[in-house]
């Protein structure tokens, strides 16, 4: 009896740290898959919160959009108007002759006409107006006559000549700045007189006022 008891004993040995080795890879397998399900769950609620806000901008982007359309109804409907991702768009030649920066007198009128319903948008929003000036890629002809050293110049004039006329009109000069663009950021090809002409344009957009926060003074 004392064999077949030590036969026992030896075989209880040989399985308890089986069983324990057993149980220790399981708990390891269980902690893994926790550890996994918990990184899912944490991607998941990630891409949730993203989604949400992804949606929200579009939401607001689109609210915007369709606010600045009906501010400037009339202006559109008379098709010298167009507004494209939140920017007013006005074909060069309402505005000025070729190479001029002397505005027309139809296109005082038109920027006339937009001053009110964007004194409106502008303020109930908090923001203010950037007028970008553009050209196509037509190099200037020199001559005694020629006031623009290059297309860049002949951008900013222009954007200039449409805030300042902008502001006589009663638009605050606190809510409106020009830019200029030359022929950089072309909307259709220069390579035919269709597409310069839709290069040849002022924009105007409304966009969000720098900070109010004072710089820190120094000690």
């Amino acid at each position: 009896m004392n064999g077949l008891d030590d036969t026992l004993d030896e075989a209880s040995e040989q399985t308890a740290p089986v069983w324990a080795v057993f149980g220790d890879l399981m708990s390891g397998l269980l902690g893994a898959f926790v550890l996994i399900l918990v990184g899912v769950l944490v991607v998941q609620i990630d891409l949730v919160a993203s989604l949400k806000q992804e949606v929200e901008k579009r939401q607001m982007e689109e609210q915007r959009r369709m606010a600045l359309e009906k501010a400037l109804a009339i202006p559109l409907a008379s098709g010298r108007v167009t507004v494209n991702n939140g920017r007013i768009g006005i074909s060069g030649s309402v505005l000025f002759a070729a190479g001029s920066d002397e505005l027309r007198p139809e296109g005082r009128q038109l920027l006339s006409s937009l001053v009110q319903p964007l004194v409106v948008y502008l303020r109930e929003r908090d923001e203010m107006l950037m007028v970008s000036g553009f050209t196509d890629n037509t190099t200037l002809l020199r001559g005694a006559h020629q006031r623009f050293a290059d297309n860049l110049e002949l951008s900013a004039q222009r954007a200039l000549t449409v805030t300042r006329a902008l502001i006589e009109e009663g638009m605050p000069s606190a809510q409106v700045f020009a830019a200029a663009f030359g022929a950089e950021q072309p909307v259709a090809d220069n390579a035919e007189e269709k597409g310069r002409a839709k290069n040849r344009r002022v924009e105007m957009a409304p966009v969000p006022k720098a900070s109010n926060a004072k710089p820190a003074r120094d000690e």
